[in-house]
């Protein structure tokens, strides 16, 4: 039997040292704690690596603190644009999702992919058909408001500039979140989900839900670096 383990991750960059705000600051490592926590308590009870990965994911879309789900930032349009993938390496399947409006928690859209359609990537008016046929609950634009990430798309709207979470010196550097882990199996299993860029082009596809490519390339190396930034935090 091998020996379970988990790591979350809130964005890129040092995230939690630029946050100065000492109350702000302990609800975003407690985020980042519950995620852990939520994942390795199914690792520790003989559940899959994709079922850890995926509800730390869901954890950290629904704090509002995390450039994913519910704290996701606004396109050019105003409007909020989010994209998701998750791969199981004991299937070697994958799944990802792009340009999602209104879905509460877009990891478990791409897991959902994954599992019950013969696709792998579904983007933008297709995969909210996909949605509304899968009857998937379709939150109103204010469930996803956040006074943070409109100030940010404020200070930038009408530029033509867009922001990384990681960029900038706003002292609020909340990003992309993501889990790996290995399960009892020894199956290694991986999530992310992402807002994208404030300000961002309607349409606009990101790194994040390529499969094989940027942001889940990155993302199986998280354990190998999980001492290295204070975002990371890992279980075994």
């Amino acid at each position: 039997m091998n020996i379970p383990a988990i790591a979350v991750h809130g964005g890129s960059g040092t995230i939690a040292s630029s946050v100065e705000d000492p109350k702000i600051k302990k609800r975003y490592l407690g985020a980042l704690q519950e995620a852990l926590e939520a994942g390795f308590s199914l690792l520790k009870k003989k559940g899959t690596a994709l079922e850890a990965v995926t509800k730390s994911v869901t954890v950290l879309e629904d704090c509002e603190f995390f450039n994913a789900g519910k704290g996701s930032v606004f396109t050019s349009k105003g409007g909020h644009e989010m994209d998701a993938a998750v791969m199981d390496g004991k299937s070697l399947k994958a799944g990802a999702a792009a340009g999602l409006k209104g879905i509460k928690n877009p990891v478990l859209f791409a897991a959902d992919i994954m599992k019950n359609t013969p696709f792998v990537f579904l983007a933008g008016s297709e995969a909210m058909e996909y949605a509304r046929r899968q009857e998937y609950e379709i939150l109103p634009d204010s469930y996803f408001f956040t006074q943070l990430r409109h100030d940010q798309w404020v200070s930038l709207r009408g530029t033509g500039d867009v922001q990384l979470d990681h960029s900038g010196d706003s002292g609020h550097k909340f990003g992309t979140v993501g889990a790996v882990a290995v399960d009892s199996e020894g199956s290694l299993a991986a999530a992310t989900s992402t807002g994208g860029m404030t300000n961002k082009a309607w349409g606009r596809v990101g790194d994040s839900p390529l499969i094989g490519a940027g942001h889940m390339r990155i993302i199986k190396r998280v354990l190998f670096h999980a001492q290295a930034t204070e975002n990371i935090l890992y279980a075994v």
